[in-house]
């Protein structure tokens, strides 16, 4: 059995990582997406040769005596980590030993479908699913997932999901160029969204090779599409060498911008004059606005 544990590795959103990965030797997934890090594989229902829950363990406690200061312990795969058959007793043996770390799962989403996957994630600290379109047509094309899944289908049960799961609740949507970047597939994402109420919606484009051969867009076309997103809490994914003109705005433009969309510290590092930035803390201290941590991004938001 290849390694289990990986890492620590810096997330930006979530912090210090501890990985779990779930299916080491392999690729296992009920999705095969165009834009995956991983060599393309046919997609599958179930993990096989999985570790043990001994295993994993055992392996977690190894790697929190030698690494402090863990903000996260993520459960993820070669795949599709809610495949892995034993997840509920590893959830509940991971919650005794994490200590002050969060739980985090990283899931395509898919079995959301199920009642008794929903009831199993309802205990991880965050819960990070993929929506990547809200149509069919898109779906298939971007996530070219197992015969018989149907993203309509998903998202209801991301819907019943949400009325159970009180802790942080994060979607992504991963931008594909001439796939899902078209403003019609981002206006049925809001409306979906608008529905299943997310803590934060991390929106990204391709920052890795990926198994296929599909492009990125821009920094500008996912800013673009965000915005079609308003009033929901969005957190771009920038560039690291990415920058752009740093602009003035009055108090009363600050607190319409963030009525419409909460801005995150990176929307504002990067955008906000000096001047600007020294107004937005003044309306923190006023009480006009507060701050708020969802799943490891501070957002501004109206009180």
């Amino acid at each position: 059995m290849a390694n289990i544990v990986f890492g620590p590795i810096t997330s930006r959103r979530f912090g210090q990582s501890l990985g779990i990965d779930l299916s080491p030797d392999t690729k296992q997934c009920n999705f095969d997406c165009v834009y995956c890090e991983l060599k393309g594989a046919k997609p599958v229902d179930a993990i096989k040769n999985p570790p043990s829950v001994k295993e994993v363990v055992k392996s977690v406690k190894e790697a929190l005596l030698k690494y402090k200061d863990i903000d996260v312990i993520t459960l993820t795969a070669n795949g599709e980590p809610t495949l892995y058959p034993y997840l509920k007793d590893l959830i509940k043996e991971l919650d005794s030993i994490k200590n002050n770390s969060k739980l985090l799962i990283l899931s395509n989403g898919a079995t959301a479908t199920c009642k008794e996957t929903r009831e199993i994630l309802k205990d991880i600290d965050v819960v990070k699913l993929s929506l990547d379109c809200a149509t069919q047509k898109c779906f298939k094309k971007i996530d070219r997932p197992l015969k018989g899944l149907h993203v309509k289908d998903i998202i209801s049960g991301i819907k019943e999901f949400r009325k159970i799961y009180h802790k942080e609740l994060v979607l992504e949507i991963l931008v594909v160029e001439g796939i899902n970047d078209k403003i019609s597939e981002f206006e049925e994402l809001r409306n979906a969204l608008k529905d299943i109420k997310p803590d934060r919606i991390d929106i990204s484009t391709i920052d890795r090779p990926p198994a296929y051969d599909v492009k990125s867009v821009s920094i500008t076309k996912l800013k673009e599409l965000a915005s079609i997103l308003s009033s929901l809490p969005i957190s771009l994914a920038y560039k690291r060498d990415y920058s752009e003109e740093k602009r003035d705005f009055t108090k009363e433009e600050i607190l319409n911008m963030i009525d419409k969309r909460p801005q995150s510290f990176d929307d504002v590092n990067i955008s906000f004059s000096k001047r600007s930035i020294k107004l937005l803390d003044e309306l923190v201290e006023v009480g006009n606005l507060y701050i708020k941590d969802v799943a490891g991004v501070n957002f501004y938001k109206l009180t």
